[in-house]
């Protein structure tokens, strides 16, 4: 079984040695040892997307993820871009919780009136990618949880950055969407018609 001793190891490098590994190796099994929660939602994550099934197990403060190959999963990506080929994509990415310079308490007024407002672009809004202090729009408290619920069941895809989480102590009052890494935001910019920064 393939080993990778991915702790101590910054976002989103957990994922790219996991990546490398499968790209290179082709493991029918691997086991992957992280040691916080957002690189073990990630390399999950990954996991999944590249038909490998997953389960971990968490020992003193460490994850231990361990995947088997399934040769007759679909991998996920895959099944996205075949149903996604006849739209628009049209990405957003959210960099903080207010927009603007000069008073914040009109920011935060002007950011939440600009996420209700997304409606408008369904169905050619295609993900929401929310880094630094944008994640603040989807813990709990946010007041445009329901609107980026709404999103997810229209088929907007909701990436939410977990070194950001973690950063701010938020992980655990994540609320929507998936939480990221820098990997699934680079490709998730590759496959987009077009990409707004807020």
């Amino acid at each position: 079984m393939k080993e990778i001793d991915a702790r101590k190891l910054s976002c989103p490098a957990p994922v790219l040695a996991t990546k490398e590994a499968i790209e290179n190796e082709h493991p029918a099994s691997l086991k992957v040892i992280v040691d916080n929660d957002a690189a073990r939602q990630n390399v999950c994550r990954f996991l999944k997307s590249q038909s490998y099934q997953f389960a971990y197990i968490e020992e003193g403060g460490d994850f231990r993820i361990t995947g088997i190959f399934d040769e007759n999963a679909v991998p996920k990506n895959v099944v996205e871009k075949a149903s996604e080929s006849d739209r628009k994509k049209i990405m957003v990415m959210v960099a903080t919780d207010r927009i603007g310079y000069g008073d914040d308490e009109l920011g935060r007024k002007l950011m939440i009136s600009f996420i209700k407002t997304l409606k408008e672009m369904v169905p050619d809004l295609w993900r929401l990618v929310f880094v630094n202090n944008g994640v603040k729009m989807c813990v709990s408290g946010s007041a445009v949880l329901p609107e980026l619920k709404d999103f997810e069941s229209e088929g907007v895809h909701i990436l939410v950055c977990g070194t950001c989480l973690t950063h701010f102590n938020l992980l655990e009052d994540n609320q929507v969407g998936e939480t990221t890494n820098m990997l699934d935001i680079v490709v998730a910019m590759q496959y987009a018609d077009k990409v707004i920064n807020i």
